[in-house]
């Protein structure tokens, strides 16, 4: 194991600590989300990347089936001893990782969660006589007694669950196979087989996101996609081996150096991940994994994508969204950051605004595989002196505040707040709604005119100055009414 050594008091000592910093950090928010991967392992390098990224969140995310599939990069062959070998690894610092956060499962749990889909391409596995496995363990999950939703996360092409959710129609009652299937909370990394378009329209009402059309206009590209004129350091081929692939032990060994696009696959649950800033249920609010809206699209973007067809979608779903952001960036004399001189608007920054700060965590996590709690960082605890919904009429003037934050390594903190209009329906003038917007707590906002209930969005990052530098983050949604 990869537990440096400790005297019994301070070990002790240690892991009461970081007990309580987990507990204040995540104790208090939603319950952990239920979590399905399907995964063409080994049709590329990304998906085994991600798989490692993944465990060094199982703690905060219930893992319920971690299933082998096909896709068009991979059609006739499905690689579950891939997903066996990693969890493996992980199972070497398992007892590392309860040092800094408890919950981590044992390397056995997993293993049992492994499971097959068919190793036939796309929609020739949905049909009489198709079930598998791994199908079979998805009709199992669903039917478990948790009111919770099952998030379904697609590396590769979703027929396994197309199969699934073809025997719940055939075999179940309208009314149960609709309770079973408004469970569901599904992101593909676009289209990867023909099963993907199947499934949202021959079941109009399942929750689903994606990005249709050519990958290199996906949302979650930006995950690997250098940009110009922003830092792309933290994704760069210099910075993993640094980070993550050596001297962190068994697990970071297992991460292979990129081929086509570093962890194309891991947007598709970063948004799980209980940081204060996603909400799930709310695609259109924005988080680690990007910001998607609603809508019909009626225009697909064409390129690369495998050899799957595009096809005219038939129904709304959760797909590609812009925000306007405008970065800001370390300011050598007078306040601490500044905004950059550069604004960016489209889908891809819905995602890569949050990049440094989930690839800071990806790398403090590894840390945790080797290190002892004192010599690792962990995330700041932050805290509002005020609740996290509250109302005001136009021209009433308000404060927000985060007293009582905190970090567990007696880090010094620097916080910003910022307002996320895209998040938010209040859609007016975006006026300078701070003075200094990295003051812990901010006065004198003052509510904007509106002719009827309007949101909006602040959000606080703290961020502590350990190494690597950790962000987390509060949400605060103004409800403003007319006065």
């Amino acid at each position: 194991m990869y537990t440096n050594k400790l005297k019994t008091g301070s070990m002790r000592k240690v892991l009461i600590t970081g007990i309580i910093s987990f507990f204040l950090s995540v104790g208090l928010m939603a319950q952990p989300q239920r979590l399905i991967v399907l995964t063409d392992i080994e049709a590329d390098p990304d998906d085994s990347q991600t798989l490692v990224r993944l465990l060094l969140y199982a703690n905060q995310i219930d893992l319920e089936g971690l299933i082998a599939t096909t896709s068009v990069h991979q059609k006739s062959k499905i690689a579950p001893e891939s997903i066996r070998r990693i969890i493996r690894s992980y199972g070497e610092v398992q007892s590392n990782l309860l040092m800094h956060e408890p919950g981590f499962p044992p390397a056995s749990d997993l293993l049992a969660l492994v499971k097959q889909g068919l190793p036939v391409y796309g929609m020739q596995g949905v049909g009489d006589g198709m079930d598998s496995e791994g199908s079979e363990w998805i009709i199992k999950v669903l039917e478990k007694d948790d009111s919770r939703p099952v998030w379904v996360s697609v590396w590769g092409g979703p027929n396994t669950l197309a199969q699934a959710l073809w025997k719940i129609e055939k075999t179940r009652s309208k009314a149960e196979a609709n309770r079973l299937i408004d469970k569901l909370r599904v992101y593909t990394i676009s289209d990867q087989d023909d099963s993907g378009i199947w499934l949202r329209k021959h079941f109009p009402d399942l929750f689903y996101i994606v990005s249709p059309g050519g990958y290199f206009n996906a949302t979650w590209i930006a995950i690997n996609q250098p940009f110009e004129g922003i830092d792309n350091a933290t994704i760069s081929n210099s910075w993993l081996p640094e980070h993550i692939q050596q001297a962190h032990g068994p697990l970071g060994a297992q991460y292979p150096d990129v081929a086509y696009g570093m962890e194309g696959d891991t947007p598709s649950w970063l948004n799980l991940i209980q940081n204060g800033l996603n909400v799930p249920e709310h695609p259109d609010w924005g988080g680690w994994g990007g910001r998607y809206e609603n809508y019909l699209p009626t225009q697909i973007e064409e390129g690369f994508t495998g050899g799957v067809p595009i096809e005219a979608e038939s129904r709304p779903i959760w797909t590609n969204a812009i925000d306007t952001f405008t970065p800001y960036v370390p300011n050598e004399y007078g306040r601490a950051i500044r905004p950059d001189t550069i604004t960016f608007a489209d889908n891809k920054v819905t995602l890569w605004r949050w990049r440094d700060d989930f690839q800071n965590d990806f790398a403090a996590r590894m840390d945790w595989c080797t290190h002892t709690y004192p010599e690792a960082n962990h995330p700041p605890v932050p805290a509002l002196g005020h609740p996290e919904k509250f109302t005001m009429r136009s021209g009433d003037v308000f404060s927000l505040d985060a007293s009582g934050t905190t970090d567990p390594d007696g880090d010094s903190l620097s916080y910003w707040w910022f307002s996320y209009p895209e998040a938010g329906t209040f859609k007016g003038d975006r006026k300078l709604w701070f003075y200094a917007e990295n003051l812990y707590d901010v006065h004198t906002i003052v509510a904007p005119q509106v002719e009827k209930p309007e949101t909006i969005h602040f959000i606080l990052k703290v961020t502590d100055k350990g190494s690597p530098a950790l962000s987390r983050y509060k949400r605060v949604v103004v409800t403003v009414i007319p006065k």
